[in-house]
This record gives C-alpha cells, structure tokens and sequence, in this order.
C-alpha cells in the first residue's frame, strides 16, 4: 500500500466518530469464554438486569474501571445487578488468569475474539474504540447505555458517579410500566 494511501486510510479512521451504536438496540446472543469453565452465555441473564465491560488486561483505564465495579457489585448486587467483564486481548486466555489474581473482581472475566466483541458491540471492523466499553443491559436484554474510554464526560474524576447513574437509571423500572401497574391497581 502506498504512503499516500495509509494516510487516507489513517485520516478516514481517525475522523470516524465516537459512538455511531444505536441505543437502544437488543443485545443479541453472545458468549463469554471462561479459563477452566464453561463458557457464559448473556441468556444465561435473561430477566436480570446487566453491566458488560469489555477490557483490555494491561489498560490502566480497564483496570481502574473494573476496580470501580469491585467496589459497586455488592451494593448494586443487592438489587439485582449482575456485572460481567470479558478481556479482549489478543492473548486473553493467558492473561486472565492473572489479571483474576491482581484484582479479585467479585464477578465473572472471561475473554473473547476482539473482532467478535466489537461486531457485538456495533463497531464496524474499521473502528478501533478506545478501552473499556461498557454496555448497561436491561431486564429485556436492551442496551440501554454504551460508552467508551473516549468518554470524557463518563470517564475520568467522575466516572464512579457515572457508573453509579447508570447502573441507578438500569435499577429503576421504566415509567411506562409503572403507569401500567399503577392503572392496573386503579381497575381493582
């Protein structure tokens, strides 16, 4: 490939925007894979509300993140919240087991094909996101949220404030159900 080429490719890739996912869309089927054990299936959810980070095992950003969520998954656990991490590393197999032993996550890591986890995610394949994303699945397995290590407005100083905003907004029951709850006690 030529200079010239590179350059454009390199200008057409830096110029994509940030987010392009459509939210809210239905999560679909994907499997996590898991060292010694059987893979995670996000059906295996169905009904309960998820947090699915994706990461990198050597990203700064990625470990301080799933420090945060070791800090929030008892408090959110009691509610209903199931948090789940999948490294997409490119030697994830091998780099679990440790990151596992470094941070103790209170949740289930596992890894996948990164190719895989940005189709799932709705990156196109020209689209390099910057680390970790994060999906916020609700109860009817939709994706409510999704951000990006980007995100300097979710990320950074305030980013325990925004995991616990969304993972607040994913807890509380949408106000259209409500009203018909609410209606059907009205009809008794």
């Amino acid at each position: 490939m030529s200079k010239l080429t590179m350059s454009l490719l390199a200008l057409s890739l830096a110029a994509a925007p940030l987010v392009g996912q459509e939210i809210p869309r239905k999560a679909g089927q994907f499997s996590i894979q898991v060292p010694n054990a059987k893979p995670i299936a996000l059906a295996d959810y169905k009904g309960k509300p998820v947090v699915l980070a994706f990461i990198l095992t050597t990203c700064p950003h990625c470990r301080h993140c799933v420090e945060l969520l070791n800090k929030l998954q008892p408090e959110y656990a009691k509610r209903g919240l199931n948090i789940v991490a999948s490294a997409i590393d490119l030697n994830a197999a091998t780099a679990v087991p440790l990151f596992l032993r470094y941070l103790h996550p209170p949740f289930p890591v596992g890894f996948n094909d990164p190719n895989a986890v940005l189709a799932f995610a709705g990156y196109p394949p020209t689209r390099l996101p910057h680390m970790p994303i994060l999906l916020f699945i609700d109860r009817q397995g939709t994706v409510r949220e999704q951000h990006e290590g980007a995100e300097s407005t979710y990320f950074g100083d305030q980013e325990e404030q925004s995991l616990r905003k969304s993972m607040d907004t994913l807890l509380t029951p949408a106000k259209t159900a409500l009203r018909k709850t609410t209606a059907a006690r009205s009809k008794q």
